[in-house]
């Protein structure tokens, strides 16, 4: 039973790979296999339920719902996973200095750590959106400025941990300056779990970008975002459901996917995990 679930839940992962590859390759060849540009109008093609012309039906200016969806999956997944590249460079520079520092460095970086930690994620996303702008640049920064926290605990913990092994006393005491211990001795080791962190990191911010998205924060016209699509859909909900069901419908499976690859990753870079399936 246990090697069954164990099968399983790598199949799954498989699975997810192979349509978060596709769904990206759909997104980058948007202008390719799509027959209307995200911002095309056509008054008298309003509010059509899906069809042989439009799969997935149009909006309420008469733009192709199929077409904004590839072109919304192009910033979604830009700010989920240049986000989570921000987060990881900054949270794992920090939380590296703590670690291996120790002393006032670390209490001084664990502070500011705890300082951003005290407001709510999404509460600061949203100020810091109003305040840097509401356009790509803007939710970024919003965004990573938010997640950076977690990676940095994460690295911090894994350093305190490595520090302390034999082959990092080793290198220390042949004279290794530190930079060098941790760059080529610490972090490599530690990739395991920073490529998991991501992996989870990637679908919390597509999340919190369409959350900003539905509440007005988001990209701006013309421009879109599967949390702009929803947005717009929930408010004609009743009327014409399917301009809420597809973009809601493709953003829940691509949040769904992430997390089956991460799991997948952690089963697969965690030896204890592979001992387990082997046996």
């Amino acid at each position: 039973m246990k090697k069954f679930k164990k099968f399983l839940k790598h199949r799954l992962a498989t699975i997810s790979l192979v349509f978060l590859i596709l769904i990206s390759s759909m997104a980058a060849l948007a202008p390719v296999i799509t027959k209307y540009s995200y911002e095309e109008q056509n008054i008298h093609q309003k509010l059509e339920t899906p069809s042989g012309d439009h799969w997935m039906g149009t909006d309420s200016l008469g733009r192709d719902t199929y077409s904004r969806i590839l072109y919304g999956a192009r910033m979604s997944l830009a700010v989920g996973v240049l986000t989570a590249l921000f987060a990881l460079t900054l949270g794992t520079l920090t939380g590296a200095v703590a670690g291996y520092r120790g002393g006032w460095v670390d209490h001084l970086l664990m502070r500011v750590v705890d300082l951003v930690t005290i407001f709510p994620s999404l509460l600061l996303a949203i100020l810091l959106t109003v305040y840097l702008g509401r356009g790509f640049v803007g939710i970024l920064l919003a965004l990573g400025i938010t997640a950076w926290v977690t990676q940095a605990r994460l690295v911090r913990n894994q350093i305190i941990q490595a520090k302390e092994m034999a082959y990092v006393e080793s290198a220390r005491a042949i004279g290794v300056s530190s930079f060098f211990v941790v760059a080529r001795h610490i972090l490599p080791n530690l990739w395991g779990p920073i490529i998991v962190s991501l992996t989870f990191q990637i679908p919390t911010n597509i999340m919190a970008e369409s959350f900003l998205s539905f509440l007005g924060l988001g990209l701006q016209p013309p421009y879109s975002s599967w949390g702009t699509l929803a947005s717009e859909g929930f408010r004609a909900m009743r009327s014409y459901p399917h301009l809420i069901i597809f973009p809601g419908t493709v953003l829940f499976i691509t949040m769904l996917a992430f997390n089956y690859l991460g799991d997948g990753l952690r089963d697969l870079l965690d030896p204890r995990s592979k001992r387990d399936f082997a046996n």
